[in-house]
């Protein structure tokens, strides 16, 4: 299989049908799968786990080495699921001894100037705004939105369905269904626009705003408010993903729009 004008290593397993365009580096260590395009001057380095009928679009670099003081050379990897979309000048760092790979999943979108730090974890069908960017070992849970020129500190987690608003710096976990916004950042609402294009009943939403309404604007702190929905409304996936994700919040959740209490 021959590529005019790219540098592909032999060693690179190239799967079917996979279109790679002029001034394209594919580099020893690579796997791509079926049906994917590698726009021109794209490059796939060492480490590289591409799934099929991607789309790799102009500039952007897969796995580059980590950011991180602490990567001392080990192995690992950065892998991408089907049917995503890297735009142009995006950035995916492979990952470090933290997880040993940094995971992009299906159907997801990334935008360009998109940056993904070492060992992120994004869920399949999420999108990244241009310009968004992503701090070492953060995770985007599915079909969450991280709005363009986000800005997402370490560690953080953000949940699923959820929205940020352009321009936000992201500090504290965001739990799921939730849009967030203003400066400093703070709970704005339910996405509830985005759930009902995902098919979410009317009960279901009701029930996650009732949910918010105890979190954010009773006069209690969080725990005791997530005490008061295990034991007070009905259980549920939503009740019980709410509920998981707030306990297992490492860094705290992001504050109401009146404050809040810790």
């Amino acid at each position: 299989m021959k590529y005019p004008k790219a540098n592909v290593h032999p060693d690179a397993k190239i799967g079917k049908d996979v279109r790679i365009d002029a001034f394209v580096t594919i580099e020893k260590d690579v796997v791509i799968g079926d049906g994917t395009w590698i726009g021109p001057n794209a490059v796939i380095m060492n480490g590289s786990r591409i799934g099929k009928n991607c789309k790799i679009f102009p500039g952007a670099v897969i796995a580059g080495e980590p950011q991180d003081l602490k990567f001392k050379g080990e192995y690992s990897t950065a892998e991408i699921g089907d049917n995503t979309k890297i735009h142009e000048f995006a950035t995916i760092n492979r990952g470090t001894n933290a997880k040993g790979k940094t995971l992009v999943g299906s159907n997801c979108l990334l935008q360009s100037y998109t940056h993904v730090a070492h060992d992120c974890i994004i869920k399949d069908n999420c999108i990244m705004g241009s310009y968004a960017a992503l701090a070492g070992e953060v995770e985007v849970d599915e079909f969450a939105i991280v709005s363009p020129a986000t800005l997402v500190h370490q560690f953080v987690r953000i949940g699923a369905h959820v929205m940020t608003q352009g321009g936000s710096k992201v500090s504290k976990d965001i739990p799921p269904y939730v849009m967030v916004g203003r400066d400093p950042l703070t709970y704005s609402g339910i996405n509830s626009v985005g759930l009902r294009r995902r098919n979410f009943t009317n009960e279901s939403i009701y029930e996650i705003q009732e949910m918010y309404r105890i979190i954010y604007q009773r006069d209690l702190n969080i725990s005791d408010a997530v005490d008061f929905i295990e034991a007070n409304l009905q259980a549920s996936k939503e009740r019980d993903e709410v509920i998981l994700f707030i306990r297992n919040s490492k860094r705290g959740i992001v504050r109401g729009y009146n404050g809040g209490k810790e």
